[in-house]
């Protein structure tokens, strides 16, 4: 099956058009940028412009936009929370424009940013963390093969689930 989207590494540049407003951010992508893209908020998206703009050859491992190939929309964000770690560790982060949801879309989302995080070499576990809860991530993670490690209290979230998935494993193709 063939990606529905493509993903977008934002460099600084398209960053600020994020800050800036959907307008500024449709021309720098020339893509449809619908009103609500993004649940994340604009903390994320500035936190990550001041981590590129410290250091710009991390851009890699910060924002991405998901484009769908099909329409050329915005359907959400996704990216990673840094460079891997010592121990070869990086964590992800996702989500889906409410009008795109239970299509799919999250699905080929993390499967992306697998297929990227394990192509670098220096990768050889992806993390993510859910709501300590059954939901739809819990879903889109398990379809992937990530594997349940702890629940545990976040100072921001609560109570979360960790979750893990090592290189070698099979990635979910339907």
């Amino acid at each position: 099956m063939p990606n529905r989207i493509k993903l977008i590494n934002c460099d600084s540049i398209i960053l600020e058009k994020i800050l800036e407003g959907n307008a500024n951010l449709s021309v720098a992508l020339n893509s449809i940028v619908p009103a609500k893209w993004t649940e994340f908020g604009e903390p994320v998206f500035r936190f990550s412009l001041e981590k590129i703009k410290n250091n710009p050859e991390s851009k890699t491992w910060w924002t991405y936009l998901p484009i769908e190939i099909e329409t050329n929309t915005l359907i959400g964000s996704c990216g990673y929370k840094g460079t891997p770690n010592i121990e070869g560790v990086v964590e992800i982060g996702y989500e889906v424009a409410e009008f795109k949801r239970n299509k799919g879309f999250a699905t080929e989302i993390v499967n992306l940013l697998i297929q990227k995080a394990f192509n670098d070499s220096r990768v050889n576990c992806i993390r993510a963390h859910t709501l300590a809860e059954e939901n739809a991530s819990v879903k889109v993670l398990k379809k992937c093969n990530f594997q349940f490690v702890e629940e545990k209290e976040d100072i921001e979230d609560g109570r979360v689930w960790k979750w893990e998935l090592y290189q070698g494993k099979k990635l979910h193709t339907t």
